[in-house]
């Protein structure tokens, strides 16, 4: 598997554009999915989107220490609750920003072997699903922050004191 370079929001518009639904789950885009994984692992991320290593497809790979999940044209079926927490993205490194994101999701995908399943989460999952989904409308977290955003660091700092 390899590493594959993490596009950086300002200065990659890829991160921007709606990605296209796949309709065939091609060896190339296998090989994708495990790189992103690789990728993201490597980056100490919990989730990537495919237009992260500048792929338009609608693809993103998740993990929150539950397991690997791979999601393949995910659509979002149910949302409720809310929480409020901060949020980074490996797009917009050592940044982070208060957001806003219900606590509980459900959504719709495909699997790599191109079978539907249905993925819930609360928390951090929700979080992580809601974010990936996000990316492959080109839409970046930055968008809904409340406030502004914190240099990570300063961030760290400021909970410990608290």
């Amino acid at each position: 598997m390899a590493l594959l370079e993490i596009r950086e929001y300002g200065k990659d518009d890829v991160l921007l554009k709606v990605c296209k639904p796949v309709k065939i789950l091609t060896p190339r885009l296998k090989t994708l999915i495990g790189d992103m994984f690789d990728t993201m692992y490597d980056a100490d991320g919990v989730g990537l989107a495919a237009p992260q290593v500048g792929v338009l497809r609608r693809i993103c790979v998740i993990d929150v220490g539950e397991g690997p999940v791979t999601l393949i044209n995910p659509e979002v079926l149910e949302t409720s609750g809310e929480q409020t927490g901060s949020e980074g993205c490996l797009s917009v490194p050592g940044k982070t920003g208060m957001v806003t994101r219900p606590n509980y999701a459900k959504v719709k995908a495909l699997n790599e072997d191109m079978e539907e399943i249905i993925v819930e989460g609360e928390g951090l999952m929700a979080r992580a699903l809601l974010h990936e989904i996000d990316h492959l409308d080109g839409h970046i977290y930055t968008e809904k922050v409340e406030g502004e955003l914190y240099d990570v660091e300063d961030f760290l700092e400021e909970t410990e004191e608290e």
